[in-house]
């Protein structure tokens, strides 16, 4: 069975939504959480999932080392970032070659890199008339969304949706295959 760290600074719908897949699948299994915003209600989620949360700073996080320490101490195999905001630093990405994952709300290339996450991308979606949107599972690489590409899916943008509307289709497409798309990639571990 392999082990699944989840990284979220927000909310952490992905990350319950992750965990509940993954929950009785010989597979693998979600056993930690680890968060950079002590007031991020995913600490919440882990509480109820009864999953191990890990509050860290991002001074403690850019330095890498305790960060590797705790996700060696939980015999952690793979890494998902689940509306995660900070860019990973490169001694975690060479701890963890080929084995740390992201979801971004859009189709990259477009709407990609420093800054743009959640509402952020929705609202670009739109002031740039996009006719579509969707989500882009991706392994991390040093600079913000540029990593290969695993999955997409896409949804319509219509010309009268907010924002708003956009994010409730991307929202639907990640819960329905982010944690899918992380069991085919783990499977190829």
């Amino acid at each position: 069975m392999k082990n699944i760290a989840i990284l979220a600074s927000g909310s952490g719908s992905n990350a319950e939504n992750i965990a509940s897949y993954f929950k009785g699948k010989e597979s693998a299994r979600v056993s930690l959480i680890i968060c950079n915003n002590p007031q991020a209600y995913v600490i919440e989620r882990a509480k109820r999932l009864g999953i191990e949360c890990k509050v860290i700073t991002k001074k403690e996080f850019m330095e890498a080392d305790s960060t590797i320490a705790l996700l060696k101490e939980h015999c952690i195999d793979f890494i998902v970032l689940a509306g995660f905001l900070l860019l990973v630093p490169e001694k975690l990405i060479k701890a963890y070659p080929g084995k740390i994952v992201n979801i971004h709300p859009a189709l990259l290339p477009k709407h990609g890199g420093k800054g743009m996450y959640g509402d952020n991308v929705h609202k670009a979606v739109v002031e740039c008339g996009d006719t579509e949107s969707g989500i882009t599972i991706h392994l991390i690489d040093e600079e913000y969304d540029k990593g290969t590409t695993f999955f997409q899916a896409k949804c319509p943008v219509l010309p009268t949706d907010t924002p708003d509307d956009v994010a409730a289709k991307v929202h639907a497409l990640e819960y329905e295959h982010f944690p899918h798309v992380i069991e085919e990639i783990i499977a190829t571990l």
